[in-house]
């Protein structure tokens, strides 16, 4: 069973797997460092639970929810 970013609670930290995108945005998360085998820190979410914060590579990102459903990812 595979989990997506979206699944992982504040705290905890996942390797990905793949980015399920097509076109300018999976361009976009590329660039951003969002790249099979990269780590990521989910830090916490906005007070209404999106977007969530990520650490990533050393720097903060913001990534909504719908967004990180299209991630694959594995715990760490």
């Amino acid at each position: 069973m595979s989990i997506t970013l979206r699944d992982i609670n504040p705290g905890e930290s996942c390797r990905v797997i793949r980015a399920n995108f097509k076109g300018e945005l999976h361009k976009r998360i590329m660039e951003m460092g969002i790249t099979p085998g990269s780590v990521i820190e989910v830090e916490r979410f906005a007070p209404l639970g999106d977007p969530m914060e990520l650490k990533i590579k050393g720097y903060h990102l913001s990534l909504r929810k719908s967004e990180a459903a299209c991630i694959e990812v594995e715990r760490v």
